[in-house]
């Protein structure tokens, strides 16, 4: 036999498309050649396959070896491909039986010595390897390294047999002793929730606590304002801990955007993912990008939660990046040979001083800015991006009296039921949370009573909001009916929705 065909997969996106490996031997002056637009990881995978099989007692055959990856006109990248070609290698041969091997798909890089080192996006690939079958009888096998075993076998049912080294895979195809054989791997996936700081640490503040409760329950954005240290992070760092639970169908998209990038701790499975970038980061880093398109921040927040920490510090470039995925829940990234789509369905959790000093508007009177300086300062924050934040809230500063003689706040377990609640009556309700309502739904479900309608009707005209700002108070309002167990939306829950609509105090 001097043809072996095996299968394997690409990574274009959140999207692994199949990828056909040939492998080739011929008569003629040895050589090794790998065709298929292969990148430079996959070029460099004939010096790493020849060490491999060497140093695994195999003979590394003196022909002419040709491995297609087909199709040609996609990209392949990184050393994936490593263990399907050394098969490939092996059974075309005559070292190793190939009778077999479209049962199975294969993916894995090689070390010199033949042991098997992780891969990136393991849990993408068996996800879409898992979609790709119609029934159980036509699913594949997957042959991965172990590193990568309890990651990729989070998609449920799949069929994940890790091998530690080249031999180990060689051994399951030449071998009839079950001794020999792989073994499915099952899921090792975290039960206990992850242990986040409590709101109950966190004094006073009861309105800027309402805003996060609500913000929670129907998966709004939300902005803090407020001078240093009156604990706008504090309660941003607490937030996760009283959002709703994930589902299944949540989690394994969550965690395959995450093994796109440095890769997914199954311990950490239905745990919300947090990220919080600094300030200094690039517009490509909070959205994605590069050469083969990567997730940024915004996808790996995928339904969780992203805090901006300082906000008017962020270029304003960077900032104007985040309206497309605020409102789409996806971003798309062209370059000049491809295209990649990434979800971004993220909760935006932001803070910042009203000023540089951070004391303007501070009982205090310490603040010296002058107002062209504060109305700068304010304005690194389009008005676009600012009427896509849902609640904007002013963290005052507490009186030194009351913080020490403050009882503890309410737990956050107490708070994270009434979320619960709340979301649970939202999907029951509409199939989905109150953030994500479109504009015929919004008239479906959040229609006020007609003293409500009045009230936002004279509020949008004193303070001139657009039909966005007019849709997000009503979605604010639903979940605030939510909250209350309330079927309709009243005017008490509009107007509570109102006053975290306020716009940034300008001078």
């Amino acid at each position: 036999m001097s043809l072996a065909v095996l299968r394997s997969r690409a990574l274009a996106g959140m999207r692994a498309p199949p990828v056909t490996v040939e492998v080739h031997l011929a008569n003629g002056l040895p050589s090794f050649t790998i065709v298929g637009l292969p990148e430079a990881e996959v070029k460099e995978a004939k010096d790493r396959v020849r060490a491999a099989l060497q140093n695994a007692r195999f003979e590394f055959p003196s022909r002419r070896i040709t491995v297609n990856l087909a199709p040609a006109d996609l990209p392949k990248e990184s050393g994936r491909f490593d263990l399907p070609i050394a098969l490939g290698i092996l059974a075309a041969s005559d070292q190793i039986p190939g009778d077999s091997f479209d049962q199975y798909e294969f993916a894995g890089e090689l070390s010199l010595s033949g042991e098997l080192r992780p891969i990136r996006g393991a849990l993408a690939m068996t996800y879409a390897m898992y979609r790709s079958g119609d029934d159980a009888q036509t699913r594949r096998g997957f042959i991965l390294p172990a590193a990568n075993a309890d990651e990729a076998a989070l998609v449920t049912n799949a069929s994940v047999l890790p091998a530690r080294s080249l031999l180990d895979v060689c051994t399951h195809f030449a071998t009839r002793d079950p001794q020999g054989k792989l073994a499915r791997h099952c899921a090792k996936r975290g039960d206990s929730p992850l242990a986040w700081p409590d709101f109950s640490d966190v004094k006073g503040q009861l309105q800027a606590k309402r805003a996060l409760e609500i913000a929670a329950a129907g998966g709004h954005s939300a902005l803090l304002m407020g001078p240093p240290g009156t604990g706008k992070s504090m309660l941003a760092s607490r937030l996760p801990g009283i959002l709703p639970p994930m589902s299944d169908e949540q989690a394994l998209e969550a965690a395959a955007v995450q093994s796109l990038g440095a890769g997914f701790d199954a311990a950490r499975w239905k745990q919300r993912p947090y990220r919080a970038p600094h300030h200094t980061a690039s517009a490509v880093a909070l959205v994605g990008g590069g050469s083969t398109p990567r997730p940024g921040e915004v996808s790996l927040a995928h339904h969780g939660i992203l805090f901006l920490d300082e906000l008017p510090e962020y270029s304003r470039h960077v900032l104007e990046v985040l309206r497309e995925p605020l409102e789409s829940g996806c971003i798309t990234i062209s370059r000049a040979a491809r295209q990649a789509e990434f979800p971004a369905r993220f909760q935006l959790i932001a803070a910042m001083n009203p000023c540089p000093c951070g004391y303007y508007g501070d009982d205090s009177g310490r603040c010296r800015c002058s107002p062209d300086i504060i109305a700068r300062y304010q304005g690194r924050i389009s008005g676009p991006l600012l009427d896509r934040i849902d609640l904007q809230v002013m963290v005052g500063a507490l009186p030194a009296s009351e913080l020490a003689d403050a009882a503890p706040g309410e737990a956050s377990a107490a708070v994270a039921l009434r979320a619960a609640q709340a979301h649970e009556r939202q999907l029951q309700r509409q199939g989905k949370c109150n953030s994500r309502l479109g504009p015929q739904e919004i008239d479906l479900h959040c229609r006020p009573e007609k003293a409500g309608e009045d009230l936002l009707r004279a509020a949008m005209a004193r303070l001139n909001w657009s039909a966005r700002a007019y849709h997000r108070v009503l979605k604010v309002a639903r979940t605030i009916a939510d909250l209350g167990g309330s079927a309709s939306v009243q005017q008490a829950h509009i107007a509570e929705a109102i006053q975290y609509r306020r716009a940034l105090r300008q001078p």
